[in-house]
């Protein structure tokens, strides 16, 4: 046998096949996580398609996630990214979605995974990867058909890249009659100290007061949590203005909305911490900020064959 000096390389060091993301499934295919070449990781359980996990490079967590949140689908998952369609809390005196549970089926329901799809580029700093999720009134359970006798459709899309993370829904009203619902992206982000927390970005912003009998507020200077708050802003400066959480100064997340009206913001506390049988540890409402892009101020009507798109992108 002749050796030949010129002899190929391994196919794994072939010029142009740069490193690709890696998407896997686990539990039982009902989890699916994607990681990019340079390390960061996003994972989604199938129930609710709720995003469970956001790491960046390092493995630093960026979502928090309940030591008791159940994530075998007996109930919506506490933490992570819950997904809120089609009414946000409870709406009794909406004729059509009156007799949903708290933030409606979305969260509650198992959805099909549609596919992944990746950008190519040579740089790994440029790559990034799609995730993509399905739920339609022909996949609902009987019993929440009943309770919502709409024919829709909906794509759910979670996309990862080095800097950011994001997440998009398009609801498609397949059926004759409209469809009014509200929606909205119930984002859990991790900090390290409540109290050195400042949102900032909803100055001069009009707000509905949750813990204060709903009243009607106006929002002077940056946000500060040192008590419960849930709290419904409609951003003055719109949706493309960034909301920023920082943390002792120092800018930790932004997040920028695309047809997506409102943001709210909450936090439990104390008390309401302690009530909540799936919220552990009882401090941990000290590590915690739900920043929530959505649109929940009245309701979005969607004619027949017409599609709604709102989306969020966090930078961490």
């Amino acid at each position: 046998m002749v050796d030949r000096r010129n002899r190929p390389t391994a196919l794994a060091t072939t010029p142009g096949l740069p490193p690709q993301p890696q998407v896997n499934f686990s539990h039982g295919n009902s989890r699916v996580t994607a990681v990019l070449p340079t390390g960061e990781s996003v994972e989604v359980l199938l129930y609710g398609a709720t995003v469970i996990s956001w790491k960046n490079r390092f493995g630093i967590e960026k979502l928090w996630l309940s030591d008791a949140a159940k994530l075998d689908g007996s109930k919506a998952v506490r933490g992570g990214i819950p997904l809120v369609f089609p009414v946000f809390g409870t709406a009794p005196d909406h004729a059509a979605t009156s007799k949903l549970p708290q933030h409606g089926f979305a969260r509650n329901s198992r959805w099909e995974f549609l596919g992944k799809s990746s950008s190519e580029s040579a740089s790994p700093s440029d790559i990034s990867v799609k995730l993509d999720f399905g739920l339609s009134s022909a996949t609902l359970d009987d019993q929440v058909k009943n309770l919502w006798p709409y024919t829709f459709s909906i794509i759910y899309s979670v996309t990862l890249t080095p800097e950011n993370l994001s997440t998009s829904i398009v609801v498609t009203n397949d059926g004759d009659q409209p469809i009014e619902f509200q929606t909205l992206m119930h984002t859990y982000l991790r900090v390290e100290d409540i109290s050195k927390i400042s949102v900032t970005g909803l100055e001069e912003s009009d707000y509905v007061d949750k813990v204060d009998a709903a009243k009607e507020k106006k929002q002077s200077g940056a946000v500060t949590i040192t008590g419960e708050v849930d709290r419904v802003y409609t951003p003055a400066k719109g949706p493309s203005s960034p909301v920023v959480v920082t943390e002792d100064g120092e800018s930790v997340f932004s997040i920028v909305r695309d047809n997506f009206k409102d943001v709210v913001v909450w936090n439990p506390w104390t008390d309401k911490a302690a009530g909540m049988g799936d919220f552990e540890p009882k401090d941990g409402f000290k590590n915690m900020i739900c920043i929530e892009a959505g649109s929940v101020k009245g309701w979005i009507t969607l004619d027949p064959s017409d599609a709604f798109e709102g989306a969020q992108t966090i930078s961490d």
